[in-house]
């Protein structure tokens, strides 16, 4: 009976982590439409933005290219609660933070050595079909950057 229990405790809890990712609507692949965003001509681009379930928590896995055109890859796994989390393959931040602001609206922010690098915002449109980044950021020279990068929906 005992087993049973358990079996049907935990049954329970990957249904309710199924069901709250389901109702993430950054949960996919993005690509990058470049004709709708404004990125700096020698700015990174990213390309493909992949958001998944890793247990309770949510991967971000990011592809794309830097200011010279070479190929860039990071990831980050963590939870939309405004906590740093480690950010792996970015030169420019080893943390980042993801918070919830509501149903389709969150905020980045990257760190680099406890510092503040970048800070966004994300937000999906109604019919959840593009996603909008906007991040101002600090770049290697300390010179402020802006750019606004539009995803749709894969």
């Amino acid at each position: 009976m005992k087993k049973r229990t358990i079996g049907l405790a935990v049954a329970v809890c990957f249904v309710a982590v199924a069901v709250s990712f389901a109702g993430n609507p950054n949960m996919g692949t993005w690509k990058l439409n470049e004709a709708k965003s404004t990125i700096p001509s020698m700015g990174p681009k990213n390309n493909t933005v992949v958001y998944e379930a890793a247990g309770d928590k949510v991967k971000v896995t990011v592809d794309g290219v830097d200011g010279s055109g070479k190929p860039t890859h990071n990831e980050w796994t963590g939870k939309f609660d405004g906590k740093d989390y480690p950010l792996m393959g970015d030169p420019a931040a080893d943390t980042r933070s993801y918070k919830k602001i509501d149903d389709r609206t969150a905020e980045l922010t990257n760190k680099k050595g406890g510092k503040v690098t970048a800070t966004g915002r994300i937000v999906i449109s109604p019919d959840g079909k593009s996603r909008t980044v906007t991040v101002s950021a600090t770049d290697a020279d300390g010179k402020k950057v802006k750019s606004t990068a539009v995803y749709d929906k894969q």
